[in-house]
């Protein structure tokens, strides 16, 4: 888990998919709630709530883990609605390394 960049990405839904390919993960914003999108060990795609810790102090899955990227877009884990659907208000930014708070 890395830390969200301050600066907002400039991306398009179509660029979405090749993004999370080449950096395997992004900070996606909807309304007050921040998402984590990123992959599990290169092979399955989740979002996570950064509201919630586990135990570990590691992001809560807020979806089920699946094995493409186009899979994960499709995802209705937003309030029953998918990236797709909720891209026009959402707000993406790179993870940086290090750790967030």
């Amino acid at each position: 888990m890395g830390k969200k960049a301050a600066e907002a990405l400039e991306i398009s839904y179509d660029q979405l998919a090749e993004y999370l390919h080449v950096n395997h993960s992004v900070y996606m914003k909807v309304d007050n709630t921040v998402y984590y999108l990123t992959d599990c060990n290169f092979e399955a795609w989740r979002a996570q709530d950064t509201s919630r810790r586990n135990h570990k102090n590691h992001f809560v899955d807020c979806s089920p883990l699946v094995p493409t990227v186009d899979e994960f877009l499709s995802l209705p884990f937003i309030h029953g609605k998918t990236i797709e659907e909720e891209f026009a208000h959402a707000t993406f930014y790179a993870s940086t390394s290090g750790k967030d708070a």
